[in-house]
């Protein structure tokens, strides 16, 4: 087979690659496209919230059709010197020949007969009998019947492929330029034993929804490095909040600017400054398009959800909020204790304004604990019995050890056997897959019966 059709179709595979490689981060566009009547139904919005592993699988495109280019085109240079050895014959060494005169035009280095009418020109094609040369190759040149064939090389292409996709980069740049210029006001730093630093802050313009996330850039640490974080206030507060872990180094030199690490906060105007970026829409937004959503967490993962468990609660107290949720399950896995603290002040409100309101079913929620040493498990055996759990100060009781994630879905199945239910996880790669192979399990052979509907969070 010629390698010369590898060259040119891995070349055109490059080409439509290089096209989409952009596009899945240009997160703006996504952000877009996320909220427009085009992509309102659930599948199409759950294909854009895979738009950084289909960057990925672009990427890998891109490698594997430039290695077979580049190795195609290899043994065409290889063919090409040998066509010009005295083994490879007459035919074979005269069309090698062709085209390295100063007024002849370039010719593919695929030099054989039966490949010579590739890259001709029309009038060339008109004039040139390939038959006849092949059978008189011995009068080449010389025959009037046979005149020397005219090649054109197409003009180049690649520019046009990935000029729209640049320039849209490129616009994508300039946005995070212009909202870096931004002014934004700290206004509440918390530091919670639990290693989260909690950042108030408030910015002319910016609009939110519930489980968005933003991009973060200190640039007392790095000029170039900019960070996700979920948002965790709700639309409905005056301010926007994120809850930052100290893990690894960028977070671990913003909790020390902010000297959370010695407990001494500085004074508001010895802050660092701070630029954001977005927001930017996830999969968590769309908890409010299902009857049913179940919220699945684990560790600092609580995040999205704590943004979409305000907005319900500021829904529930404005009653002339449409509401299309009507019910709420909320898992939450954690293997430090300390770690609910932040989260739990949000559960206790909740849990007694959806009392107050006669809601108390709207939200069921489960939190486990998979950590604890032995002084711990002997003082929730000691208050075991109280009414208010000793860890989270909530009524419901937390579970010890992690979830058998079958009885779950069954029991979520048989209470709504007839409802589309939407299913929405932040945390580790492998719970993520367990899940999903979960929802595919217990979603219903007939369309009419209950079908979960996976979504998770991706950056």
């Amino acid at each position: 087979m010629s390698t010369l059709a590898w060259a040119r179709a891995s070349a055109t595979c490059l080409n439509f690659n290089c096209l989409l490689i952009l596009l899945p981060v240009s997160r703006n566009l996504v952000s877009f496209l996320r909220g427009t009547s085009f992509c309102c139904g659930g599948v199409l919005r759950r294909q854009l919230d895979k738009s950084v592993t289909f960057h990925k699988t672009i990427a890998y495109g891109v490698a594997v059709n430039a290695t077979i280019h580049i190795i195609a085109h290899l043994i065409n240079i290889e063919r090409y010197h040998l066509s010009q050895s005295k083994q490879a014959g007459e035919l074979s060494s005269k069309l090698s020949g062709i085209g390295k005169s100063p007024n002849e035009s370039y010719l593919n280095p695929i030099r054989n007969y039966d490949m010579l009418i590739r890259g001709q020109t029309p009038q060339s094609l008109l004039l040139h009998n390939v038959t006849y040369c092949k059978d008189h190759y011995s009068e080449w040149e010389t025959s009037g019947q046979c005149p020397l064939p005219q090649f054109s090389g197409n003009d180049p292409v690649a520019w046009k492929w990935v000029l729209c996709p640049v320039i849209l980069y490129i616009c994508e740049r300039i946005i995070r330029l212009w909202r870096f210029q931004q002014e934004v006001v700290i206004t509440k730093v918390v530091s919670h034993s639990s290693g989260v630093l909690e950042l108030h802050m408030k910015k002319r313009g910016f609009k939110m929804e519930a489980g968005q996330y933003i991009f973060l850039q200190c640039p007392a640490i790095s000029q170039m490095e900019w960070h996700p974080f979920t948002l965790t206030s709700a639309p409905e507060d005056d301010f926007f909040s994120v809850h930052i872990r100290s893990v690894g180094d960028w977070t671990e030199a913003l909790f020390s600017a902010f000297g959370a690490e010695e407990k001494t906060f500085k004074e508001p105007w010895k802050l660092p400054r701070l630029a954001v970026d977005g927001p930017f829409g996830a999969a968590a937004t769309d908890a409010f398009q299902y009857q049913i959503s179940v919220c699945i967490a684990a560790g600092i993962g609580a995040t999205p959800f704590a943004s979409i468990l305000k907005s319900i609660w500021y829904k529930c107290c404005n009653l002339s909020t449409g509401l299309r949720l009507e019910k709420v399950y909320f898992y939450w896995i954690c293997r430090d204790p300390s770690a609910f603290e932040w989260f739990a002040d949000l559960l206790c409100l909740l849990e007694a304004q959806m009392a107050e309101k006669g809601k108390a079913h709207f939200l069921s929620y489960h939190i486990f604990l998979t950590g604890w040493d032995e002084s711990q498990a002997t003082h929730i055996a000691l208050h075991y019995d109280e009414k208010l759990d000793v860890i989270t100060g909530l009524k419901q009781k937390t579970f010890y050890g992690r979830p058998n994630w079958d009885t779950e879905f069954k029991h979520i199945a048989e209470n709504h056997p007839s409802n589309n239910i939407g299913v929405f996880f932040c945390g580790p790669k492998s719970l993520s897959q367990t899940l999903r192979k979960k929802c595919s399990w217990y979603s219903s052979a007939d369309p009419r019966g209950v079908q979960f509907y996976y979504n998770k969070e991706s950056f």
